[in-house]
C-alpha cells in the first residue's frame, strides 16, 4: 500500500482524506493544512494525524494529494516533486500555464507520476459511453449550478467549465483552431456565467455554457456525429445513446425508419449501456495508485490537465 499524505483540509479535503482512509490501495499517514486551527478541529473529530509542517509531511508519504486552493497548488507541486513524491492534484492543475509547464518539467525530471483531479472523466455516465463517442463532429454542453460562495476565487470558466473542457478534449482528436467566448459577472469580481465556441481543425465545434447562479442544478453533455447522437447526463448519472444504421428490406411494425431527401432510408434504435454505481473522487484517486504500482500513465496526466487549462485561459482571455 501506497502511503499517501493530504494537504489541504478544506470541504474537498475532508472527502479526500475519508475515501484515503477507507482506500486499500493507501495507507493515509496524515494531513497538513495552513489553518491550525482547523487542522487540529478535523483532527480531533475524526482522527486523522494533523502535521503541522509541509515538508515533515511530504517526507513522511509516497504519494501527495493536493487539495489546496489553486493559487498554492504550483509551490505545494514543486515542494512534493522536488522531494520525488509522487502528486495527486485537484483541478485546475495550476494558476497559469508557465507554473503547469513548469510541472511537466519537473515531473520528468524527477521522474514522478502525476494526475489531475477532472472528476468527471471517471462520472459513471461519461465512463460508459466514452468508447461510443467517435469523431464527434458537433458537442454541446450545459453547466449550471447555484450559487456558492465556495469557488468564486476563481472565474466560472475555471470553476465549472474545464471540467467539460477536459472531458471534451479527452474524445475529441484535433487541435483547437479557434475560440470565442463571453463571460459576465453578475455577482462575483470574476465572471459568473460564460459561453464558449470552440473550433477545432478537424471541424468539430464545441458549444459550452457554465453558470453558478442559476435557479437549479444541471450537467449535460450531447455529442453529435455520424449516425449517432449521444446525451450524457453527469447529475443524474444517465445516458442516452441513440443511432443509425441502414434500414432493413423488411421493417418491422415497430422499427422506427427515417427517410431523407434521397430517398435513404435509415433505421433509429437505442443503446442502454450499464452504468456502474461507483465513487468517482475514490476511482480516481485509486487508478492513480494503478499507474504508480503499474509504471502505466495516469488516466489524467498532467499535461492533459495543462492542456484543459490552457484552454479555459484562452477563453477567459476571450472576453
Amino acid at each position: 500500500m501506497l502511503k499517501v499524505g493530504v494537504l489541504g483540509a478544506g470541504h474537498l479535503g475532508k472527502i479526500h482524506l475519508r475515501l484515503l482512509n477507507q482506500s486499500e490501495k493507501y495507507t493515509l499517514i496524515g494531513f497538513y493544512d495552513p489553518d491550525a486551527i482547523n487542522g487540529k478541529k478535523v483532527a480531533d473529530e475524526f482522527g486523522y494525524t494533523y502535521f503541522d509542517n509541509i515538508n515533515t509531511l511530504i517526507d513522511a508519504v509516497d504519494v501527495v494529494d493536493i487539495v489546496t486552493p489553486t493559487l498554492s497548488h504550483f509551490d505545494c507541486a514543486k515542494k512534493a516533486i522536488e522531494k520525488r513524491k509522487h502528486i495527486f492534484i485537484e483541478k485546475p492543475i495550476t494558476n497559469t500555464i508557465e507554473e503547469a509547464e513548469e510541472l511537466l518539467f519537473l515531473e520528468k525530471k524527477y521522474n514522478i507520476k502525476g494526475q489531475v483531479g477532472h472528476v468527471e472523466r471517471f462520472n459513471p455516465a461519461f465512463a460508459a459511453v466514452k468508447d461510443n463517442i467517435k469523431n464527434p463532429m458537433f458537442i454541446e454542453t450545459h453547466r449550471l449550478a447555484e450559487f456558492n460562495p465556495r469557488g468564486t476565487d476563481v472565474p466560472v470558466v475555471l470553476d465549472l467549465m474545464i471540467h467539460d473542457i477536459d472531458a471534451i478534449l479527452s474524445v475529441v482528436d484535433s487541435k483547437v483552431k479557434n475560440i470565442n467566448a463571453s463571460g459576465v459577472s453578475v455577482i462575483s469580481n470574476s465572471p459568473d456565467i460564460a459561453n464558449a465556441r470552440i473550433e477545432f481543425e478537424n471541424g468539430c465545434v464545441a458549444n459550452l455554457t457554465a453558470s453558478r447562479i442559476s435557479l437549479k442544478n444541471m450537467r449535460k453533455s450531447r455529442f453529435f456525429q455520424k449516425d449517432a447522437y449521444i446525451s450524457v447526463d453527469f447529475l443524474e448519472k444517465k445516458v442516452e445513446v441513440v443511432k443509425m444504421k441502414d434500414a432493413p428490406e423488411n421493417p418491422g411494425d415497430f422499427d422506427m425508419i427515417l427517410q431523407n431527401a434521397e430517398g435513404v432510408k435509415k433505421q433509429i434504435y437505442f443503446e442502454n449501456p450499464e452504468i456502474d454505481n461507483n465513487n468517482a473522487i475514490l476511482d480516481e484517486l485509486e487508478t492513480f495508485a494503478d499507474a504508480i504500482e503499474n509504471n502505466t500513465t495516469p488516466i489524467v496526466s498532467l499535461e492533459q490537465g495543462t492542456n484543459a487549462l490552457r484552454v479555459a485561459l484562452q477563453i477567459i482571455a476571450s472576453f
